[in-house]
């Protein structure tokens, strides 16, 4: 008899932080084993809508379970709708004739966990932050398999993999893909390079000390690329796109990994997938956690900022001032820059995704 090919589904959405990871994992799975089944589960509302059946990935949707922090008329209605999702997400599981669950976090997971530990799937997270998100804390307390990007991450017996990311990433070649990466970006290949994004949706604070600084970046000879977020243009004081010497915005790369190549230092929010992606590449860093939150974002750059491959500074301190005496002097300064390149990619891991589907088929079989 023809041995069943395993029927996985992964379960996670809201963020590019979630659905990446979840994708590249997914990307290792279709590698390692060809003939499973795989189906992604999210939200309606979610990036995951767009961005996973682009990837080539079936999609299937739960209703979106907020937990209020805070009471509320919203907290009396959460254990009906709560229970709403269990019931679509074991519809899901069962439809799927599902042999494991792989969760990355986010408002689906809570529900596809419980409706998979009532049918004794076994389960498989993975933990983005340095601290866990609610969604699989539950997981990690209903006794999944638990694997973290970072080493220390506070979950139950959880097996440090690093971060699951696409292999244009992980593979990447920046000194050999650099003149390239810097062309196909509209930059002078033998400028040196800085590299500013807040993210997909943008960081306002950081693109208002960027716009103050362009003139000192300038005047010090650097060039200057600016991903400043969908729907965040930065504006003159007549209101049109901000232009100057040196310096070209866009709202969007479409493959950080020209990004992480075209630049001799990259500054950025410490998103758990940028500073993954920063050690697995070895770019040099500036790190300016959001300051909102529950501070994971400084969590997750500290072990990078320990080992020497990146600087943090806190947002408030994050100013066109800062910038002229801290920046400007370090990336002009190109032992310092190679020392940090060497430190940053000693500390990154490559291999996360084939460590996560590993730990998938590992369940299945068990």
């Amino acid at each position: 008899m023809t041995p069943k090919q395993p029927s996985i589904v992964l379960a996670g959405g809201g963020t590019a932080g979630h659905i990446s990871p979840m994708l590249a994992i997914a990307a290792a799975l279709r590698s390692a084993a060809p003939d499973a089944s795989i189906l992604a589960v999210g939200t309606p509302s979610g990036m995951e809508t767009r961005l996973v059946p682009a990837a080539g990935v079936q999609l299937a949707t739960i209703d979106r379970v907020p937990f209020p922090r805070k009471p509320s008329a919203d907290l009396l209605r959460l254990p009906a709708r709560l229970a709403g999702a269990v019931r679509q997400a074991g519809a899901i599981l069962d439809g799927a004739h599902a042999d494991v669950l792989v969760g990355v976090g986010g408002y689906v997971c809570t529900p596809m966990y419980l409706a998979a530990r009532k049918r004794g799937i076994p389960t498989v997270i993975h933990e983005a932050n340095a601290r866990p998100g609610l969604a699989n804390r539950v997981g990690a307390f209903l006794k999944g398999r638990v694997a973290v990007a970072f080493e220390g991450t506070p979950l139950r017996n959880a097996v440090h993999v690093g971060m699951p990311m696409r292999k244009e990433i992980s593979g990447l070649d920046r000194k050999a893909a650099r003149t390239a990466a810097r062309e196909a970006l509209g930059l002078d290949p033998r400028r040196p390079t800085l590299i500013v994004t807040g993210g997909s949706s943008g960081a306002q604070s950081i693109n208002r000390t960027i716009a103050a600084a362009v003139a000192q970046l300038a005047d010090a000879g650097i060039q200057t690329l600016h991903v400043t977020g969908r729907g965040k243009t930065v504006l003159d004081q007549a209101g049109h796109p901000l232009a100057a010497e040196g310096y070209r915005q866009v709202e969007y790369i479409d493959g950080m990994e020209l990004a992480y190549a075209a630049a001799d230092l990259l500054l950025a929010r410490s998103g758990a997938a940028t500073v993954c992606e920063v050690a697995a590449v070895g770019v040099p860093a500036v790190l300016v956690p959001l300051p909102i939150g529950n501070g994971e974002q400084a969590l997750n750059a500290a072990g990078l900022v320990a080992a020497g491959g990146a600087l943090l500074v806190a947002d408030r301190d994050f100013t066109a001032e800062w910038v002229a005496r801290e920046l400007i002097p370090l990336i002009t300064d190109k032992a310092r820059l190679a020392a940090m390149e060497a430190k940053s990619y000693r500390l990154g891991i490559r291999n996360a995704d084939q460590r996560m589907a590993g730990l998938v088929l590992e369940a299945v079989s068990a």
